[in-house]
C-alpha cells in the first residue's frame, strides 16, 4: 500500500483543466482507435493490454487559465494517475497497466510540447525511483524509435504512465543518466514521493529545474533550456 498524497500541492489553479472522460477503455471524446492499434506493432505490452482491457485513457480539456495554471493542472492529474497506478502494478497483469492522460484545447500561443513538458519532466523524476515510466506525445506529430521507425503522429497530446520495464526502459533516457540509474535500480517501498520536495508548483517547477542534465553550449542562447529536454518517452 502506498502513502503518496494525492494532492501534494495547494491548488489554486483548480479548474484550469475541465475533465471531459474520466478513465475509460474507449473514449467517445478523441478517436484513439485506429492509433493504438498501429502502435501495438511498436510496444510487446500494448496488444495484450488493450486485449486485457488494461489500457485506459482519461481525457482533460483546457477551460481557463494561462499556461502555468495548465501545467500545475496537468502534474496533478499525472499524480493522481499514478497513484492510482502504484497498488495495482504488483498484482496479476500489472505490468500490462497503462493510464493515458489526454489533453485537449488550447492555451493561446503555447503548444502542447511546452505545456506538457516540466509535468512530464517533474513526473518522470518523482516515479522514477519507485518504477513508473511516464512518456509523452504531441497531436499530429509523428515520433521515431530508437531504431528509426516512424511511429504515427498521436490523435490528441497525452502523457501515457506504466510500470518501468528495468530491462528495457532506461536505455530511453540515454540523455538524462542519472535518471536511467534511478529507474534500473526502482523498488517501490511505499514511500512518499513528495517527503522531501516543495509543495507550490513554481517551487516543484524549481526544484525539478536542478535534475536537469547540463546544457550543451549554445553561441544563441548560453545556459541551461527554458524547458526539459525532448527525451524519448
Amino acid at each position: 500500500m502506498t502513502t503518496g498524497r494525492t494532492s501534494a500541492a495547494p491548488r489554486p489553479t483548480a479548474g484550469a483543466l475541465r475533465l471531459v472522460e474520466p478513465s475509460t477503455t474507449r473514449p467517445t471524446s478523441v478517436d484513439i482507435s485506429d492509433y493504438v492499434r498501429h502502435m501495438t506493432a511498436h510496444c510487446p505490452y500494448l496488444a495484450p493490454s488493450l486485449r486485457a482491457g488494461l489500457t485506459t485513457w482519461t481525457v482533460y480539456r483546457v477551460a481557463y487559465g494561462d499556461a502555468e495554471a495548465v501545467e500545475a493542472e496537468l502534474f496533478h492529474a499525472g499524480v493522481q494517475a499514478a497513484e492510482w497506478l502504484r497498488p495495482l502494478l504488483n498484482r496479476p497483469h500489472g505490468i500490462l497497466r497503462c493510464e493515458n492522460i489526454v489533453l485537449l484545447g488550447e492555451v493561446p500561443g503555447v503548444r502542447h510540447r511546452d505545456l506538457m513538458a516540466w509535468p512530464h519532466w517533474v513526473l518522470k523524476n518523482l516515479y522514477g525511483p519507485v518504477g513508473m515510466m511516464f512518456g509523452k506525445f504531441y497531436a499530429g506529430e509523428e515520433e521515431a524509435t530508437a531504431a528509426g521507425h516512424r511511429i504515427p503522429a498521436a490523435p490528441a497530446s497525452f502523457l501515457p504512465v506504466r510500470a518501468a520495464v528495468p530491462r528495457r526502459d532506461p536505455r530511453f533516457l540515454h540523455a538524462t543518466p542519472d535518471l536511467a540509474a534511478a529507474l534500473a535500480a526502482a523498488d517501490d517501498d511505499g514511500r512518499d514521493v513528495f517527503e522531501h520536495i516543495p509543495t507550490e508548483w513554481k517551487e516543484i517547477r524549481t526544484w525539478a529545474r536542478s535534475l536537469l542534465p547540463p546544457a550543451k553550449p549554445s553561441p544563441s542562447l548560453p545556459g541551461r533550456p527554458a524547458n526539459p529536454p525532448t527525451l524519448s518517452s
